[in-house]
């Protein structure tokens, strides 16, 4: 049988359960994004600290990302579609239940329900993407995976700037409506994707994990993604709904936004602006501090022009991008608040660059049938930026005391460029993992 080979070709090589998934996911990342972009802001409006934010941050994506090893080894021993209703069910009272409370303890107790459901679905999707995918376009299919995470990621946001002009509680009504329709989409469409299904134990599941991870080569590699990849990814996403909304002249950007020719400034005005209580419209912080739009556009030429390249130059010029955009947002503080824009857009760059391609590699170290649990050691990695929540809350509150928020931005930069030059001489020092062909 001959391999598909046109960009048309390679679409339609995927099964319907790889877009059936890819749907869920957009569905999920609605739910998640809509609520954790602008949670911030949520915390802010009942005078809760940077500090206890950051900690409510750390647990959510602590929970988030260390589930999945324990989801991922469900999923291997089970099949994906149990595993995906377990964590519906566990998602959609942990969301309602946001509408009851508002203490700090409350708070912090419901995200970590909520962190525990994201968790059980994470490596999910995913896994299923590498199950129906094979080398001739699993750079592709992860490219149409990580498009489907911002078309949700995108939405979400924008969509709850919105509503919360309604009430904080429609913004969290309308994310436990999209896990309800994930549930009822995961019953009546999701097919289990053919794949050999392991009957191990947990133990014995945590046992191949520790053999996993007794390879002192791969476990280094791990610690520094997580050190100085992951902490300053999430950092943009905890930090940035409140930077735009608090240190920048928003009135004066949404001007710009709308001035925008063509016919595009006002539409883009009103995806991202509002009016506040004084009745001044402006751009929101939760609508504007996300990778999504530029991700929705720019997503498969990225995958396009990345595909040949080798996946750990990628993914160190991804960093190298995101650096810059770091630094120029930190500059539309003090220079001309359009900055932002362009800021965020090249941190999008080095996302697309660097993200999908270091989850696909990593996948790819191994075999079908256990994909989730190389999955659930990602997400070790992973779950070491969640600590970004703690430290770099810290450190944007000492800047803001210093009457300085934008040098947060500049220690990001910084961050993510040591990171780069570390993983570039770590890998050249010991090699390039083996990945798979099949």
């Amino acid at each position: 049988m001959s391999q598909p080979t046109s960009f048309v070709d390679r679409l339609f090589s995927f099964p319907r359960v790889f877009w059936v998934a890819n749907l869920i996911e957009v569905l999920e990342r609605f739910a998640y994004y809509g609520i954790y972009i602008p949670f911030g802001l949520y915390m802010a409006e009942l005078g809760y600290s940077r500090d206890q934010l950051g900690i409510v941050q750390t647990i959510f994506l602590l929970l988030s990302y260390v589930f999945p090893i324990i989801s991922g080894t469900f999923a291997d021993r089970f099949g994906f579609k149990p595993v995906l209703i377990v964590s519906c069910l566990i998602y959609l009272p942990a969301i309602l239940l946001l509408l009851t409370t508002e203490s700090f303890f409350g708070i912090a107790m419901v995200m970590l329900m909520i962190g525990l459901g994201a968790g059980t679905f994470k490596p999910l999707i995913s896994g299923t993407v590498r199950v129906t995918s094979d080398i001739t376009n699993k750079t592709l299919g992860f490219g149409i995976f990580y498009l489907m995470v911002n078309v949700g990621g995108t939405f979400g946001p924008i969509s709850a700037s919105k509503l919360r002009e309604i009430s904080w509680g429609t913004v969290f009504g309308v994310a436990a409506g999209c896990i309800g329709l994930m549930l009822v989409l995961t019953l009546l469409f999701y097919k289990e994707p053919p794949r050999a299904l392991e009957g191990k134990t947990l133990r014995q599941t945590f046992a191949d994990l520790g053999i996993v991870l007794v390879d002192f080569k791969f476990v280094v590699f791990l610690v520094l993604l997580g050190v100085f990849f992951w902490i300053p990814f999430w950092a943009f996403f905890n930090l940035g709904a409140l930077y735009i909304q608090e240190s920048l002249d928003r009135a004066r950007l949404y001007e710009q936004i709308a001035g925008v020719p063509l016919g595009v400034g006002p539409v883009l005005a009103w995806v991202f602006g509002g009016q506040d209580a004084d009745g001044v419209s402006r751009v929101q912080g939760d609508a504007l501090a996300n990778t999504g739009i530029v991700i929705l556009v720019f997503q498969l030429f990225v995958s396009w022009f990345f595909e040949k390249w080798r996946a750990m130059p990628a993914f160190l010029t991804g960093l190298l991008i995101a650096a810059a955009g770091f630094v120029v947002i930190g500059l539309a503080r003090v220079g001309n608040p359009g900055l932002v824009l362009l800021g965020i857009f090249l941190f999008a760059i080095g996302e697309m660059a660097s993200s999908p391609r270091i989850q696909e590699y990593i996948t790819w170290l191994a075999p079908k049938e256990k994909a989730g649990l190389y999955m659930g050691s990602n997400f070790l990695a992973v779950a070491i930026g969640a600590f970004s929540g703690t430290l770099y809350q810290s450190v944007a509150a000492r800047c803001e005391t210093a009457g300085r928020p934008e040098a947060v931005w500049y220690v990001l930069a910084a961050h993510l460029v040591i990171g780069a030059l570390l993983l570039h001489f770590y890998v050249k020092r010991v090699g390039e993992f083996k990945e798979q062909e099949a």
